[in-house]
C-alpha cells in the first residue's frame, strides 16, 4: 500500500499539457525539473569521478529531476569561491542556456559563499549533494521519528546558509545601539527578519533534539526488552538500493516497501524470524548509506543507526550489479566505524551478502568472489541462496551456553515450553515426578531452572 500511495500521482505519458492555440490563453507546461550536474575530480582515477557523478544523477532522478548534462573538472581542490574554476563557470552558464536547465547540482557540499557566487553567475538555482539527499529523505520519510530526523538535518544544513534580500534583511542594530551614541553604521531598524529566522530555527532544532531523544529512549526500551529476553538481533545494513528491504522480506515475509530507487525506505523495521533449528531472533532493516553521506544525516539518524551497534550480527548487503562494490563496502564501514567509536562499542561481526546475482553473469560472480572473499551470494528477488543464508545466520548467532539437567514438575510447564523455544534440547524424559530435561540454555533461564537441577 505504501508503494501504491507513493505512485498515486504520476504523469501519464502521451497526454499533452500544452495548448495548440496560445494567442489568448496563458499556459504552463507540466514537466520535471531539468538539471545539469557538475563535479570536481580531486583524487582517484577518471572512472571514480564518473561513477560519483553517475550516482549523483541517480539521486537527482530519485528526487524527481530530469538530468540533461554532466560536467567534471580536474582540479587539486575545489575553487574556494565558485567550486569550479572561472572558465568552467562560463562554460557551465553556456550549457545551462543551451539546454534550458532550471537547476545546477554540484557533486559536493558547497559553502554559503560558493552557493551565492554560483547562483549570481549562473542565474539559476544551485544546490549541492547534501541538499539533494536531504530533499529525497524529506520525500520518503513517513514515520514521526523519520520526519523529525529529516527536519533536524535540514535545519542544521539551512542555518549557516540563511540569506537576506535587500534592506528588509539588514543586520544593523536598533534601540540604544542605534541611537545618537551608537556611532556611524550602527543605526537601523532593530532586530531583522534574518536574525528572527535564525532564532526560530535554533528553537526548533532544540525542540526536535528533545523529541528525538525521547524517541531514542523508547527505541532503547524495546531493544532492552529483546535483550532481556535473550533474543539475538541481526542488523541489515548496506548501501542504498542494495536490496536490504527485499532481503528482509525474503527472510521474514515482512512486506516492507521495495522500490528500485535510492533511499526508498528510511524507517527501520524489526521483524521476528526463526533459524532452521527453531531459535528465535530479530532482523532489523536500517537506513541506507551513500558516498559522502551528509554529516547532518548521520547525526540526525544516530538513534536509528544505533540499532547496528546493538546487534549480535551485522548482515552487510552489497549490490552485485554495481561496478565498484568494494568502494561501497568501504563507505558503509567508514560510517559504521564512526558510530561505533562514538558509542564505545565494537562493530558487530560482519557477514557480507552479495545480492542481485540473478542480474549478473558467472564471470562477474567469479570476480566478486575474488573482490569480496567470504561473502554469501543470494538473489532476494528469485530466492536463490536465501536458504543457505538462513543457515549461515543461524550458525553465526550466539548459542545458549549453560548446560542444565533438571527435573521440572508438571505444574511448571511454562519452563519446559521456554526450554523448547529458547534453548537447545539435548534429551527429554517424562517421569512420574515431572519432565526430565537435559538442555543448553541462557543464563537467565538456567537461573529459573536452578531449583529443579539435581532433583530426583
Amino acid at each position: 500500500m505504501e508503494l501504491a500511495d507513493r505512485n498515486s500521482l504520476r504523469r501519464v505519458s502521451g497526454l499533452s499539457t500544452e495548448l495548440a492555440d496560445i494567442t489568448e490563453v496563458e499556459y504552463r507546461r507540466l514537466r520535471l525539473e531539468r538539471v545539469v550536474l557538475v563535479g570536481v575530480w580531486t583524487e582517484g582515477d577518471a572512472q571514480h569521478a564518473e561513477d560519483s557523478l553517475a550516482e549523483l544523477g541517480r539521486l537527482a532522478e530519485t528526487a524527481g529531476s530530469e538530468v540533461l548534462e554532466g560536467l567534471v573538472q580536474r582540479r587539486d581542490r575545489p575553487d574556494p569561491s565558485t567550486y569550479v574554476g572561472s572558465g568552467k563557470v562560463r562554460e557551465l552558464r553556456e550549457v545551462v542556456v543551451a539546454t534550458g536547465a532550471d537547476t545546477v547540482i554540484c557533486d559536493g557540499e558547497l559553502s554559503p559563499g560558493q552557493l551565492r557566487q554560483l547562483e549570481d553567475k549562473l542565474k539559476v538555482k544551485v544546490i549541492d549533494r547534501t541538499a539533494l539527499i536531504l530533499d529525497i529523505f524529506a520525500q520518503h520519510a513517513s514515520s514521526k521519528e523519520g520526519k523529525a530526523q529529516v527536519e533536524l538535518a535540514q535545519l542544521q544544513y539551512l542555518l549557516p546558509r540563511l540569506r537576506g534580500w535587500g534592506e528588509a534583511m539588514s543586520r544593523q542594530a536598533g534601540g540604544r545601539a542605534g541611537g545618537a551614541s551608537g556611532g556611524v553604521g550602527t543605526r537601523g531598524p532593530g532586530e531583522t527578519k534574518l536574525e528572527t529566522d535564525r532564532r526560530r530555527i535554533h528553537k526548533r532544532i532544540s525542540k526536535l533534539r528533545k523529541e528525538i531523544a525521547a524517541m531514542r529512549t523508547v527505541r532503547g526500551t524495546k531493544r532492552g526488552r529483546r535483550e532481556a529476553n535473550g533474543v539475538p538481533g541481526v542488523a541489515i545494513a548496506g548501501y542504498t538500493n542494495a536490496g536490504k528491504s527485499s532481503l528482509l522480506n525474503a527472510l521474514t515475509g515482512a512486506g516492507v516497501l521495495v522500490e528500485d530507487a535510492l533511499f526508498a525506505t528510511l524507517d527501520p523495521t524489526t521483524r521476528r524470524a526463526d533459524t532452521p533449528d527453531g531459535r528465535p531472533h530479530t532482523l532489523t532493516d536500517t537506513v541506507g548509506f551513500v558516498r559522502h553521506l551528509p554529516h547532518q544525516l548521520v547525526e540526525a539518524f544516530r538513534s536509528t543507526l544505533e540499532e547496528v551497534t546493538g546487534a549480535d550480527l551485522l548482515v552487510h548487503v552489497v549490490d552485485g550489479a554495481e561496478q565498484a562494490p568494494h568502494e561501497q563496502v568501504a563507505a558503509v564501514r567508514e560510517v559504521l566505524g564512526e558510530i561505533a567509536e562514538e558509542h564505545g562499542a565494537p562493530v558487530p561481526p560482519e557477514l557480507l551478502v552479495v545480492n542481485k546475482i540473478d542480474s549478473v553473469g558467472a564471470t562477474r560472480i567469479a570476480e566478486l568472489r575474488r573482490l569480496l572473499p567470504g561473502a554469501v551470494f543470494v538473489s532476494a528477488q528469485s530466492g536463490q541462496g536465501v536458504e543457505a543464508l538462513r543457515e549461515i545466520i543461524a550458525d553465526r548467532l550466539p548459542r545458549p551456553e549453560v548446560f542444565v539437567d533438571a527435573l521440572v514438575p508438571y505444574t511448571r510447564g511454562e519452563l519446559v515450553a521456554r526450554v523448547h523455544s529458547e534453548g537447545e534440547l539435548v534429551d527429554e524424559e517424562h517421569t512420574a515426578e515431572g519432565t526430565r530435561l537435559r538442555a543448553k540454555v541462557r543464563s537467565d533461564l538456567a537461573s529459573a531452572l536452578k531449583p529443579f537441577v539435581g532433583a530426583g
